[in-house]
C-alpha cells in the first residue's frame, strides 16, 4: 500500500470518545483528528454505554474529523446477578462480557458490507469479541488493536489492595481477563502499544504479531498556559477519573503517607485541590485541612491552569497518563511518580519532577519553595517537550507509515 495513499479507517470504541475528559478519550480523538488531517478518512463506530452515556447532539463543531459517526447504546453497568452469573458459571471474562451487544454486532457487520475500509482499528482489548465479524466480512482489512494499557496488570495490583471479599472476586475474574487479552493480541495484525514497556510486557507473554509503540499525542495549540498561578502562593492540584482504581488507591496514599504526615505540617501555607468525576464515598466526604475535593471539573486545563504544581501519586497501572501531557501543555510543574510517568521520556528537574519514596516528594516541595517564580521555566520547558516528543500529527504521521 502506498503511503500517499488515502486510507479508509474504521475506529471501534467502547465507549463514546468525547468529552476530552480521560485518557482514553483523548488518545482516541487526537489520533482521529490526526488521521483526517493527514487526508485520511476516519469513520466512527462507537458504544455509547449506559455507565458513560454521552448525548451526541451536543458534540461541538470541531468534532468534525469523521467522515461518519454511528453510535449503538449498550448497557455495561456492573450488575450484581450477571456478575456472580458470570463468575459460575461461564468462564468467560466479566470485564470483556460487560461490552459484548447483539446490536453493536450486527451495526458493525452492515458497516463493513458497505463500506471497504483498510484498516480497523480496536482502541482496547474490549473490543475483541468482535474480531469473527470483521474477518468474515472484511477479510482484506487490516485488524490493529490499540492497547491503552495492560489490563490485566492494573486489575492484579488492585486486587492486592483490595478488601477482602473484592480481592476474592478480582484473583477470581483478572485471570481469565489476562488468559483473553493474551490469546487475543495474536489475532489482530498488528498491536499498538501505548509505551515501550506495554509493547515488551506483551511479548513477554507471547506476543508474536507485529507490534508498535504509539504514544498518546496533543495538539498544544488547544491548550494555552496561564503564567500567572506561579505568582500566586505554591498550590498542589490532582485531577483524574475516580472510578479508576489506580487513580483511587494512588490519591489515599498520597494523602496517607505523603499530605498528612509530610507536605501538611512543613508546609502551613501549601494547598491541595483535588477534581475528577465520579468520587468513591470518603473522597466527597473528605475533611481534611487545606484539601478541597471540588468534583467534577468543566474544563481540565483550566482546573490544571489554576495551580502551579500538578501531583501524579500513581502505584500501578501501564500504559500512560494523558493528564500528564495536559498538564505539561498548559505548563505545569508535573511532579509524578517514576510509574505514573512511564511512556514520557521527562527528565527531573528539567521538565517534570520525580519522586517515588515520602522523602523524595518533600525534596521535591522543598524545591519549589525554593525556586519560587523560577518554578515557570520549568513548566515552559514542560510545554516545549510535549510540542516537540507528543505533537498528535507527528505521532500518527509514523503511525501511518507502519501501517
Amino acid at each position: 500500500m502506498h503511503h500517499s495513499s488515502r486510507l479508509q479507517i474504521l475506529q471501534l470504541c467502547h465507549k463514546f470518545p468525547y468529552p476530552l475528559r480521560d485518557g482514553g478519550a483523548i488518545a482516541v480523538t487526537y489520533l482521529a483528528k490526526a488521521y483526517a488531517a493527514l487526508g485520511h478518512e476516519v469513520t466512527l463506530l462507537s458504544m455509547n454505554t449506559s455507565k458513560h452515556w454521552f448525548d451526541i447532539s451536543t458534540l461541538p463543531p470541531d468534532f468534525d474529523h469523521y467522515v461518519a459517526m454511528h453510535t449503538v447504546f449498550v448497557e455495561n453497568h456492573i450488575r450484581i446477578l450477571p456478575a456472580l452469573h458470570n463468575l459460575f458459571f461461564s468462564n468467560k471474562s466479566y470485564h470483556v462480557d460487560r461490552f459484548e451487544s447483539a446490536e453493536f454486532a450486527e451495526k458493525l457487520a452492515r458497516l463493513l458490507q458497505k463500506n471497504t475500509f483498510d484498516v480497523v482499528q480496536l482502541e482496547s482489548i474490549f473490543l475483541a469479541p468482535y474480531l469473527p465479524i470483521i474477518r468474515q466480512y472484511a477479510p482484506a482489512a487490516k485488524v490493529v488493536l490499540r492497547t491503552h494499557n495492560v489490563e490485566h496488570e492494573i486489575w492484579e495490583r488492585v486486587a492486592d489492595n483490595a478488601s477482602p471479599l473484592k480481592k476474592w472476586y478480582l484473583r477470581s475474574i483478572t485471570p481469565r481477563l489476562k488468559a483473553y487479552e493474551l490469546e487475543q493480541i495474536n489475532h489482530c495484525d498488528l498491536v499498538v502499544g501505548i509505551s515501550q514497556r506495554d509493547v515488551a510486557q506483551f511479548k513477554n507473554l507471547g506476543l508474536h504479531q507485529p507490534a508498535t509503540v504509539c504514544p498518546i499525542g496533543l495538539d498544544c495549540r488547544d491548550y494555552r498556559p496561564d503564567p500567572t498561578s506561579f505568582l500566586r502562593p505554591l498550590s498542589l492540584s490532582f485531577i483524574g477519573s475516580l472510578d479508576w482504581m489506580p487513580n483511587q488507591e494512588g490519591l489515599r496514599w498520597f494523602l496517607d503517607t505523603i499530605w498528612l504526615p509530610l507536605l501538611a505540617p512543613n508546609f502551613p501555607e501549601l494547598t491541595f485541590h483535588i477534581a475528577g468525576r465520579t468520587a468513591p464515598r470518603w473522597l466527597r466526604e473528605l475533611d481534611m485541612e487545606r484539601v478541597t475535593f471540588h468534583g467534577e471539573v468543566p474544563d481540565a486545563a483550566d482546573f490544571l491552569n489554576q495551580h502551579s504544581v500538578m501531583v501524579v501519586p500513581l502505584l500501578s497501572g501501564g500504559g500512560m497518563r494523558a493528564k500528564i501531557l495536559e498538564g505539561m501543555a498548559v505548563g505545569k510543574v508535573v511532579l509524578s511518580t517514576r510509574l505514573g510517568i512511564e511512556g514520557i521520556e521527562a527528565t527531573d528537574r528539567q521538565e517534570c519532577l520525580l519522586a517515588d519514596q515520602p522523602a523524595e516528594w518533600l525534596d521535591a516541595i522543598r524545591w519549589c519553595y525554593e525556586e519560587g517564580e523560577n518554578l515557570a521555566a520549568l513548566g515552559n520547558r514542560a510545554r516545549l517537550f510535549c510540542e516537540q516528543h507528543f505533537d498528535n500529527e507527528e505521532i500518527a504521521r509514523k503511525l501511518v507509515a507502519v501501517l
